[in-house]
Formats: structure tokens, C-alpha cells, sequence
């Protein structure tokens, strides 16, 4: 009886992951060691600046004023977030890059804000960008990748779905 070996999972991809975490906490530790806190220093004259704060909640702040309780709750979203998807990597083939590669940021984003939050209670912030009087809320290499991949999971999974036949054409 012949069996067949089983395919190459998309685990590999978990180490787009490890680059995300490393470059968010390098830049983290840049701008901790290097920025001032609060003022802002431009790199794109009218567009972008270098602007170290700190956010205690979620995207745009959200709970951020919850009184600390929600320090704990992100973390343990972040990692039933990762825990699922590394599930899903796990069943994805590894050549499914359109799969992996989101999924991949997610988790490393993920798992960037979550050191921050255990060892400094909150997320450093530092990329602000803006136009006019309206400011963007600053955010990191962690939220990038995070959106970038949320990004990804929603295009590739509407547009890469395959055509359903035709009825009439039956």
C-alpha cells in the first residue's frame, strides 16, 4: 500500500512574522532611546512626522481609558487572534501565499503590540501622518503589518474565490 507524504504546511510563513516582531520592537526601541515624547519632528514636510506617544487601548485608542483592565484583555485577544490563525496556517498549503502572507502580518503585528503591552503597559506609537489640520492617529510597524494583513485577508478572500458555474449554462 502506498501512502503519500502530506504537503508542506504554510508554518514557514511564520517566519514573516519573526521580521515583523523584530522590526517593530528595533524601531520601538529606537524611537524609546531616540524621540522625545509629544513633539513632533517632520520627515515629509506637511504629510509626516516622528511623533513618540503611547496608546493603553486598541485601534484609535479604543478602551483606552479603561482603567487598566483592558492591558489584559488585549493580550489574551491577541493570542486567541494568533492561536486561530496559526491553526488556519497550519491547514493552509505553503505555496498559498495569498493565505499565508496575511496571516502571517496579522500575527506578528499582533504579537509586536502584545510585547509592549506586558513590558510597558501600553503601545508605542510614532509615525504620525497627516494633511492640513487633520492628524491620523499616530501608530507603528506593528499596526501596519496588521492592517496590511487584515488588508490582504479581506481582497484575497473576496476576489479569490472561484467562479460559480452558470446555471443556464448546464
Amino acid at each position: 500500500m502506498k501512502t503519500t507524504a502530506p504537503k508542506p504546511n504554510a508554518m514557514a510563513w511564520l517566519a514573516v512574522s519573526a521580521v515583523v516582531i523584530l522590526l517593530d520592537q528595533l524601531t520601538k526601541y529606537w524611537v524609546l532611546t531616540s524621540l522625545p515624547e509629544y513633539i513632533p519632528i517632520p520627515v515629509i514636510e506637511g504629510f509626516w512626522n516622528w511623533y513618540r506617544t503611547y496608546n493603553t487601548g486598541a485601534a484609535f485608542s479604543f478602551l483606552s481609558d479603561a482603567g487598566g483592565w483592558q492591558k489584559y484583555f488585549f493580550v489574551v485577544l491577541a493570542a486567541a487572534i494568533c492561536g486561530l490563525l496559526g491553526y488556519w496556517l497550519s491547514r493552509t498549503p505553503r505555496g498559498d501565499w495569498k493565505t499565508a502572507l496575511p496571516y502571517a502580518l496579522v500575527i506578528g503585528g499582533a504579537i509586536g503590540n502584545v510585547v509592549d503591552r506586558l513590558i510597558h503597559g501600553h503601545v508605542v506609537d510614532f509615525i504620525q501622518w497627516y494633511a492640513g489640520d487633520y492628524f491620523w492617529p499616530a501608530f507603528n510597524v506593528a499596526d501596519a503589518a496588521i492592517v496590511g494583513g487584515a488588508i490582504g485577508i479581506a481582497a484575497f478572500g473576496l476576489f479569490s474565490g472561484q467562479r460559480k458555474p452558470d446555471a443556464a449554462r448546464e
